[in-house]
């Protein structure tokens, strides 16, 4: 099976280029990097023929709300025209749980417009809702840094290692078109306020989080209910103690 996998070079593409090449699959990471580019159409047509399946895990450089909403209809429409002049059989999109929820966001209204596009656009789709992974921790923390300071919402959140992420859409890249939605998480709910206090002690960091409910989280105030998946999500084993003893420690 051909299988294209757009942002094939980051986090979570990297890691599925390698699974389904490891199981005999004809595999390509697209980028930019590699002559295909969703933004201005460069180099999809060749990239797609005999392609089966596309699995779109590229993300926006800019989380401005203008820049992040430009970048998913574009690159969405572009791919899923692509796609459907190519006669793909399956598009899969990696998203995140909570996008109908947090649409106070403008990244998470530019998520639902990429939604939105895959189900009207005819090719036969499975839309894969993640929480958050443990790995953008520092990242949410610089974001909510101020001083010595970090602010963070104390709503429930229930991470994810990237790895368990990549297996999981390995495995529905792998399934037929649900034409649906399904949620993954880590198996823990935490308050992301505590969450990142224990990310920045095993670092022996100094900044101290302070829990403000009105604390905004890419854009959104947060409740209890926004980060965490429904039922009938399916649950991976990797917590954030498993996952932090095999990171890279620092220098």
């Amino acid at each position: 099976m051909k299988i294209v996998v757009i942002g094939g070079s980051g986090l979570i593409g990297s890691q599925l280029v390698n699974k389904l090449t490891q199981l005999g699959h004809e595999v390509i990471a697209a980028s930019p990097a590699t002559g295909v580019n969703t933004i201005t159409g460069e180099g999809l047509t060749e990239v797609l023929k005999g392609t089966d399946v596309v699995v779109d895990v590229a993300n926006s450089p800019s989380f401005e709300d203008t820049a992040v909403m430009d970048f998913f209809k574009t690159s969405g429409k572009n791919l899923l025209a692509a796609e459907t002049a190519a006669g793909v059989k399956h598009h899969i999109a990696l998203s995140v749980v909570g996008t109908s929820r947090l649409q106070e966001s403008g990244y998470f209204r530019a998520k639902q417009a990429q939604e939105d596009l895959i189900k009207a656009s005819g090719v036969p789709y499975s839309i894969m809702h993640s929480t958050q992974f443990f790995e953008f921790l520092g990242g949410i923390a610089a974001a909510a840094t101020d001083g010595e300071i970090v602010r963070l919402s104390p709503a429930l959140i229930q991470p994810i290692a990237s790895a368990d992420v990549a297996t999981a859409v390995a495995d529905i890249t792998l399934n037929a078109p649900i034409n649906g939605t399904v949620e993954i998480a880590g198996p823990d709910k935490i308050k992301l306020s505590d969450l990142v206090q224990k990310y920045l002690d095993k670092n022996n960091d100094p900044r101290k989080v302070t829990a403000d409910v009105h604390a905004r989280y890419y854009g959104a105030e947060l409740n209890d209910q926004m980060l965490v998946p429904g039922n009938g999500a399916r649950i991976f084993n990797i917590n954030f103690e498993n996952w932090y003893l095999n990171q890279p420690k620092k220098a």
